[in-house]
């Protein structure tokens, strides 16, 4: 290796990738590619660890300045696709666990009945049922009961709390009678613990109705229980849809007088006058 004195007497390499490109070359340097932008560079950089320095400064000086980028460029397509196909490698699969279809013995609350039993036997039914929902968990077990247990947790379902409050304050407004006096039934029938005098109901029904010939007429006949004032409403809405029925039907427009041919024709008396006494 032949060497030269600088200024510091330093020796100085005479095979650069400045050199011809028959010169074998073994580094390059950052001030040897100025065409070439800092990720590229970098890119370079990592390319060398893989195919080694001395083939990349052979690549440097047998390539052209517009040439080196795009093995730059192409050496980074390649490192991500490497990325998002490691990055894609599905995780293995954790082994489905199935579900046990235990069956449960049904409490009906009779007396000597464990009921302390029965609760654990829903409890592991339901673990091994994989049934992981509140409200599913309530069904099940709802679902194994009988008898008047059955009967008792139906009836609570039923009970809700807003029903009467919903009846006392039922009012007709925009809907006919007929869908009013179905709300009210349906309120009333889903009232089922202390359940409202029929006093109240009737006072209830009268005072939600619209002001009107139907209020009026069913006021004056203050039926005793719920289910007198709704057949009266109902027959009251149907008397001035029937008389107007009637009232709009038509009627039919008589037919002038055909005189029968050949016949005596009739005398007009129109301009007849009594004769007095002579």
């Amino acid at each position: 290796m032949e060497y030269e004195r600088g200024t510091k007497n330093l020796p100085v390499d005479t095979n650069m990738s400045s050199g011809s490109p028959n010169t074998p070359a073994r580094h390059i340097a950052r001030e040897d590619c100025p065409h070439l932008v800092d990720p590229e560079w970098e890119a370079l950089q990592r390319l060398s660890t893989v195919i080694g320095e001395a083939a990349v400064a052979t690549m440097s000086r047998t390539l052209s300045p517009t040439e080196q980028p795009g093995v730059a460029l192409g050496f980074i397509i390649k490192e991500q696709r490497k990325i998002a196909a490691r990055a894609t490698v599905s995780t293995p699969a954790t082994p489905r666990v199935e579900s046990l279809k235990l069956h449960v013995n049904s409490y009906a609350g009779r007396d000597g009945e464990p009921l302390l039993r029965w609760l654990v036997e829903v409890d592991t039914t339901i673990t091994a049922r994989r049934i992981v929902d509140p409200l599913s968990n309530v069904a099940f077990a709802m679902s194994c009961l009988g008898g008047r247990a059955r009967s008792w947790a139906y009836g609570r379902r039923l009970t809700d709390p807003t029903l009467r409050a919903g009846f006392l304050d039922l009012q007709q407004g925009k809907h006919d009678v007929h869908a009013y006096a179905q709300r009210a039934r349906y309120l009333v029938s889903n009232i089922v613990a202390n359940p409202i005098d029929e006093a109240t109901k009737v006072v209830t029904f009268i005072k939600g109705l619209r002001d009107g010939p139907v209020k009026t007429y069913i006021f004056r006949k203050y039926p005793g229980t719920l289910k007198a004032p709704i057949p009266l409403a109902m027959q009251e809405v149907f008397s001035p849809r029937q008389a107007n029925l009637h009232a709009n039907v038509p009627r039919p427009i008589p037919r002038p007088l055909v005189k029968p041919p050949g016949g005596p024709e009739p005398m007009d008396l129109s301009s007849a006058t009594t004769a007095g006494p002579q």
